[in-house]
């Protein structure tokens, strides 16, 4: 073992070397290295190299379709990540369940919301995952857009809030209110209750959203004496304080438009409010100009108009929809496209913008979000007595997914049955081969003999040698194999028939 050391060249290297060369391994990669040696495990375990290889990692959009019922149909929650190259993914995220929704993400941790009495944190690269106590059981009309996932970048705390409505014996008293943020540091045993400084709207929360920015959390709150009448509440979760920010300057609105819509969103690290006006006949669909201001100076309440868009996009996700320079927009019903950030005044053409997937069928509360691939580790925090450890395939085993499941067998089964068809195919295509090419030596014309090779090669294609299993694949990717399944069943019947 010692002569296998000496002999061992990365053994001789400096240590700083070594760190430096793990820090372009993607975290699949450092999970193997992991088993290696000590030497490799240490370092590659270390806080300071997972922090420093969390601020190297590229970023990815994480699309979140969550779990619904579509022409009768139960289809569970799924998330494609579309890459630093605009490629989608292909398999699932195994740490989603099928009745889960994701409700933050943050350095390659995803908060998930269940309908169980805990929720969710779990690491997207690793797989590891943590259930959480929630800090009220049984409460009626409780929602995942009422939890928040954050960090602060100085304590290096991860924690989680909920906005708790007004209610009694766990059952709502005033749907419209809430006093108490209850918020959870990752690693503690409860949750701590925060009063506000006053009764703030519920309904703002769940329509113009949450988010996260440098250890503070910003959401939308009515202010009738306000420009807009509305203003931004901001929670600092380390200082547990509270602060309200003012809009900018209202603009005026055309009287031929409906009401004015407000999205709060998260742009490169910058607050920024999203509105526009709505169409008075559908509030679901934005009208006119949609203008984005990014908060500059939060001391100095100072605001900057950064983008104003003509012909706003169908429907605006959240809680980021600008990845790097493209914005990503929900197009119809089941179109995700991107679009390129201009100037700050430009239209969107359509006929630029370019399709990254079809989700069919149409599923509602898409939701977009910034996530890499980390080595934090959840395990740190498994002595906290509300922690416990799930199981791979939780969830699953409800009834409402058996008949999703039989769907995925069936499918399974037909893929097989079709590619044995195709196999029969290529080995009749042999033999018929042999065949035809005895007859062909009597046929002295050389054009019609190539004419009549061509012909036998275009009815014979070359099949495809092996399946995919249909579970792996995430909601999109399914959809493409069902597709290329029913096209090669039109293929094959059109084979046996010539």
């Amino acid at each position: 073992m010692k002569q296998i050391n000496e002999k061992c060249i990365i053994n001789h290297l400096p240590g700083d070397l070594v760190e430096r060369v793990f820090f372009g391994l993607p975290v699949s990669t450092l999970l193997t290295c992991v088993g290696v040696c000590k030497h490799w495990h240490n370092i590659i375990r270390d806080p300071q190299f997972v922090a420093l290889h969390l601020q190297c990692a590229p970023s990815y959009a994480l699309l979140f379709f969550p779990s619904g019922l579509v022409s009768g149909k139960h289809y569970p929650s799924d998330a494609v990540l579309i890459d630093e190259a605009w490629s989608p993914s292909t398999y699932i995220v195994p740490v989603i369940g099928p009745g889960d929704f994701l409700f933050g993400s943050c350095n390659g941790l995803l908060g998930l919301y269940t309908k169980t009495s805990t929720i969710k944190i779990a690491n997207l690269a690793t797989g590891e995952c943590l259930h959480l106590g929630k800090p009220v059981k049984n409460l009626k009309g409780d929602n995942f857009c009422f939890y928040s996932f954050g960090f602060h970048p100085v304590t290096k705390e991860y924690k989680i809030t909920h906005f708790l409505g007004d209610c009694i014996n766990g059952r709502p008293h005033n749907k419209d209110r809430f006093n108490i943020i209850q918020v959870y540091t990752l690693g503690d045993e409860k949750w701590k209750d925060i009063r506000t400084p006053e009764a703030l709207s519920l309904i703002s929360v769940r329509n113009s959203g949450v988010v996260n920015v440098d250890g503070k959390m910003y959401w939308l709150t009515e202010d009738m004496s306000a420009s807009w009448q509305h203003a931004v509440m901001s929670f600092d979760i380390r200082e547990e304080s509270f602060a309200m920010i003012q809009l900018p300057a209202a603009r005026e609105d055309h009287d031929y438009y409906g009401s004015r819509k407000f999205l709060i969103r998260d742009i490169d690290g910058k607050i920024c409010i999203v509105t526009a006006q709505t169409s008075r006949y559908d509030a679901r669909t934005l009208v006119g100009e949609l203008q984005i201001w990014a908060l500059d100076n939060m001391v100095e309440q100072r605001w900057s108009q950064k983008y104003n868009i003509k012909y706003p996009p169908d429907y605006i996700l959240g809680p980021r929809f600008v990845h790097r320079d493209r914005i990503l927009t929900q197009r119809g019903r089941n179109n995700v496209c991107s679009y390129e950030l201009l100037g700050e005044n430009f239209e969107i053409d359509s006929s630029k913008m370019v399709k990254l997937l079809d989700f069919s069928p149409c599923r509602h509360n898409l939701q977009s979000h910034n996530c890499v691939k980390s080595l934090v580790r959840l395990d740190v925090y498994k002595n906290a007595k509300i922690v416990c450890r799930p199981k791979q395939w939780e969830g699953w085993e409800l009834n409402k997914w058996e008949a999703w499941e039989r769907g995925l067998s069936e499918n399974e089964k037909l893929c097989s049955v079709i590619h044995q068809v195709e196999l029969n195919g290529i080995a009749c295509a042999q033999q018929n081969g042999i065949w035809f090419n005895e007859i062909l030596q009597h046929i002295l014309d050389d054009a019609i003999r190539r004419e009549i090779g061509m012909k036998i090669n275009q009815i014979f294609p070359n099949f495809p040698d092996q399946t995919r299993p249909l579970r792996h694949l995430n909601c999109v990717a399914q959809k493409l194999d069902q597709d290329n399944l029913i096209a090669r069943i039109n293929n094959s019947k059109t084979i046996i028939k010539v």
